[in-house]
């Protein structure tokens, strides 16, 4: 429950603060302006990255293979579309985070580890298929 809370009234909190104070230090239209710019880099970037995922799980289907590591691709590129959809630059870093696929390697290593942890100690309600 906590979690929650800081989710959806702490970290919209924070990235208000974070606005006002840039807007006092390069003004009010500068940071209009570098919101706008990355949620129009954010998208482009996400929908590059979506098509690109979308064919490479396509082609490991047609091939016969399971998908499994290009998903968690595509969820990741998923949830760090919908994070640049919110202003703010603590999201908007969070997200560019989850669609430049260097650094999405790190997120999806660790949520790979932690599906493995979840699976193995039975606190899961899904199998997981490993190569």
């Amino acid at each position: 429950m906590t979690k929650l809370l800081f989710i959806f009234i702490g970290i919209p909190l924070l990235e208000l603060m974070i606005l006002i104070e840039l807007g006092r230090e390069i003004g009010f239209w500068p940071t209009i302006f570098l919101v706008i710019v990355t949620g129009f880099l954010g998208a482009s970037l996400a929908r590059s990255q979506g098509m690109w995922i979308w064919m490479e799980i396509q082609h490991e289907l047609q091939q016969g293979n399971m998908p499994a590591d290009k998903l968690v691709d595509g969820l990741l590129i998923l949830v760090g579309g919908i994070v640049l959809l919110t202003p703010g630059l603590l999201t908007d870093i969070f997200g560019f985070m989850l669609l430049i696929p260097v650094t999405r390697k790190l997120f999806k290593t660790a949520i790979s580890r932690k599906f493995r942890e979840m699976a193995d100690t039975g606190r899961t309600n899904f199998t997981m298929i490993m190569r």
